[in-house]
């Protein structure tokens, strides 16, 4: 059953993540570097901030800031109330991160992130994908500042986030429609293990609802072409990255987001109306309701859960 979808527009490219606040107020960030606010009890949407870069996965931090993955110029936190900037973190390891993407943040302000890729930027997202260059990160940051690679070699890490308790972090990596766990013993990770694998598309940001269900974008349904691509040669990977981008692999129109128990049981399989607005990257459960966001689309976008619980 395909779900009806409201679409919210706004003044910029590629609302790529979404944000709700407890005031129900939602957060994105756009392709040309500006951080919007949108407030469906008054209709409106009023940049809040402009990075210089290109904000993807926003979060809270405990202090009420908005912690903001720029894909350009790292971790950055927002002051919702004065838009004023501070930057957390623009380098691991004496090395320029390339590709921040997600994250999520523990009670005791532990942040763990992505870095997509090592080798490209979010412009060049299609080539990670053709190359299969695996070099992505699963990174954390804890309080004092100090930054730890906990998870190296992904094919393209993705949306982060926690489950409930923070007994475990979870990691979707896009090129090969899976997600990883991290178990945390003490606060400190684990074995890695899958999680999920063989999902039914290309994960993209995933984030712990209100609802304490895992909520997973995806962003397109498996490409055949696509997974041909990774297991060829590198040269012939490389020729195909060197091609026109219109003739790359690229998502299929779907707006679809599954959501997940802790013991990784698909508790709803939601397909949205994909005629005027299309491939989910961000999703927030909130009162009822999923939020999304798209990496190409001017807007946001709202629909309601099957069964959700509203607030009167």
């Amino acid at each position: 059953m395909t779900l009806p979808l409201t679409v919210v527009p706004v003044p910029g490219p590629g609302a790529e993540d979404v944000l709700v606040g407890d005031d129900g107020r939602v957060w994105t960030g756009t392709a040309d570097g500006v951080v919007h606010v949108h407030d469906p009890a008054a209709g409106s949407v009023t940049p809040v901030a402009v990075t210089g870069g290109r904000p993807l996965g926003l979060e809270w931090l405990p202090d009420g800031r908005v912690l903001v993955c720029d894909a350009h110029r790292g971790l950055l936190a927002l002051d919702p109330a004065s838009g004023d900037l501070e930057t957390l973190l623009t380098e691991v390891d004496g090395e320029h991160l390339l590709f921040t993407n997600n994250a999520a943040v523990q009670r005791d302000g532990t942040i763990w992130f992505t870095d997509s890729s090592r080798r490209w930027q979010v412009e060049d997202w299609k080539n990670d994908l053709v190359e299969h260059t695996c070099t992505g990160r699963l990174l954390r940051r804890t309080p004092d500042g100090a930054v730890t690679t906990v998870v190296d070699g992904l094919a393209f890490a993705n949306g982060v986030a926690l489950l409930p308790d923070e007994r475990a972090v979870l990691v979707a990596e896009t090129g090969t429609c899976r997600i990883r766990r991290v178990p945390l013993h003490g606060g400190e990770p684990g074995e890695v293990t899958t999680w999920v694998e063989d999902l039914p598309g290309h994960p993209d940001n995933i984030a712990l609802g209100s609802d304490g269900l895992v909520w997973v974008t995806v962003a397109s349904p498996t490409d055949p072409v696509l997974g041909v691509l990774q297991r060829s040669p590198r040269a012939v990977r490389g020729l195909v990255r060197r091609l026109p981008d219109r003739v790359k692999p690229a998502p299929r129109r779907t707006a679809r987001v599954l959501a997940l128990d802790d013991t990784a049981r698909v508790v709803h399989d939601l397909s949205f109306d994909a005629t005027r607005w299309h491939v989910a990257t961000g999703v927030r459960e909130h009162d009822g309701r999923v939020w999304l966001g798209s990496l190409v689309e001017p807007a946001i976008a709202v629909g309601e859960v099957p069964g959700g619980q509203r607030r009167s």
